[in-house]
């Protein structure tokens, strides 16, 4: 980030930050996960008009996998540097217009491919800076709002299937998808424009500065954490990334195989599409719920407890419906905790300075053990005839996962003490008490002396009967803001 200073623009005035978490979860669930959650519904209609085999249309998930990891590596990297909405609008835009080129593509598989490989690659711009603007807003309630963000996007994957047949039936496959892509561009350059933007983020033609001249003063913009070279030689750093891509191993392995296993259990083929129903209510109840307790329990307490769940519904996933989903609820409560794990590990051990350079890589794994696990289980299931061996191999893989998380420690940057309802007040006030911490470095306790502490509460509650124009007279009131740790 360059040394450049900017003049804060207009007085200090009260910002909703859950405006942010509706308009960043908007989006997102117009973006990538729409496109994977309807590929289902496209398979036959592809299949007949194009003459394709079923593998060749399933496998443009794999397409857009490998893109959107491609996308992850270069993505992360410009995060970091510049404003959210700078990457946000062109990487919606070049989404929406590769989901829209899959409709007017030829019957040729390396051409149906290569809008496939593109939706993941533009995909990828989607998903981090959104999650940084979250995440910037909030830390108090930091796993909840990303929890909620995930939670939207959810309901669009289920509500994605049920337009997107719709279209078909009414216009054709190929048509479908150009209005999706239509519809997806509409949307989400509208609710970022209105509603998404990072916490004191100041920039100079796109690009982020660090400092920020409030008054006869200059306001520092630094955040707290690790570089990304420094992250590389944390074991906190390889604990998030394999521990949690081994929970994307089983649960997208299950979660794809969840019909076949069933049915070859014993269940009715419309019980076990019931199941698939089950597990993405469960999911959404797990992002939302999720959140709300990882905010108030430490990650490394809810994080082993989480992961190791899906194996008690693996014990149970057999027939009788009633007990099939009963386990089911509690591999897509895992799965949707699972996602609000993530940002809030990675901000609480490694910090916020470089979030962008962190995340990306970490999604990048978590994807591509998402990826290997439906592989994993067809192998099984050809080599031996039945998913029933390889099993006891998922419950150890998650056994790993939980040692890995359990064994992260204690945090390096714990929340701060009132800090969501400082930055909603005033942003530039919450951005000194992130450059104080950023100055003394994370040390799990972000504690100041009494005196200090005092200063920061008065601040802070004062800022709730403040108006506007009344607070932005106390804008230069916080400098070395004091920081009270709320969890370790």
């Amino acid at each position: 980030m360059p040394r450049t200073r900017v003049q804060a623009d207009g007085p200090a005035r009260t910002r909703s930050p859950w405006g942010v978490v509706f308009g960043a979860g908007t989006a997102a669930a117009v973006g990538p996960q729409m496109y994977l959650a309807t590929i289902g519904v496209f398979v036959a209609p592809i299949a007949q008009d194009t003459g394709f085999g079923r593998t060749t249309v399933t496998g443009s998930f794999s397409v857009a996998a490998v893109g959107m990891v491609v996308g992850l590596i270069i993505v992360s990297r410009l995060v970091d540097r510049y404003a959210a909405r700078f990457i946000l609008v062109p990487a919606f835009v070049l989404f929406s217009a590769s989901l829209a080129a899959i409709g007017l593509a030829p019957p040729v598989e390396a051409a149906y491919f290569i809008p496939c490989f593109f939706v993941g690659f533009f995909g990828a711009g989607t998903t981090v800076p959104a999650t940084r603007v979250v995440v910037s807003w909030f830390d108090n309630n930091r796993a909840l709002a990303v929890g909620i963000v995930t939670g939207i996007i959810g309901l669009g994957a289920a509500l994605g299937p049920l337009l997107a047949g719709a279209l078909i039936d009414g216009v054709g496959w190929r048509l479908a998808y150009v209005f999706m892509g239509v519809m997806a561009a509409s949307v989400s350059v509208t609710v970022i424009t209105v509603f998404v933007r990072g916490r004191a983020e100041r920039h100079v033609r796109g690009r982020l500065v660090n400092e920020a001249h409030v008054g006869d003063r200059d306001v520092s913009l630094e955040l707290p954490g690790a570089t990304i070279r420094e992250a590389l030689r944390t074991r906190q750093f390889w604990g998030i990334a394999i521990g949690l891509s081994m929970v994307g191993v089983v649960v997208y392995g299950l979660q794809v195989h969840l019909v076949p296993m069933m049915t070859d259990r014993g269940l009715s083929a419309d019980q076990a599409g019931a199941l698939l129903v089950i597990f993405g209510l469960a999911s959404l109840v797990g992002r939302v719920s999720g959140g709300f307790v990882i905010d108030r329990v430490h990650g490394s307490i809810v994080g082993p407890i989480v992961i190791l769940a899906p194996i008690l519904g693996m014990f149970f996933l057999h027939p009788p419906f009633p007990t099939a989903a009963v386990a089911v609820a509690f591999i897509g409560i895992a799965f949707g905790i699972e996602g609000d794990l993530l940002a809030l590990l990675i901000t609480r051990h490694l910090g916020t300075r470089n979030f962008g350079s962190i995340f990306g890589p970490v999604q990048a794994v978590f994807i591509l053990g998402s990826a290997l696990g439906p592989l994993l289980l067809g192998l099984g299931y050809d080599e031996f005839g039945s998913y029933d061996p390889v099993i006891p191999v998922l419950m150890g893989i998650l056994v790993v996962g939980a040692l890995c998380i359990a064994t992260l420690g204690r945090y390096a940057y714990p929340a701060v003490d009132g800090f969501d309802r400082l930055a909603a007040h005033d942003e530039l006030a919450a951005a000194e008490v992130l450059s104080d911490i950023a100055k003394r470095g994370g040390t799990g306790h972000n504690e100041l002396p009494a005196t200090e502490r005092q200063r920061y509460v008065a601040v802070s509650k004062s800022s709730e009967s403040l108006s506007a124009n009344e607070h932005s007279a106390r804008c230069d009131v916080v400098p070395g803001s004091a920081v009270k740790s709320t969890t370790d």
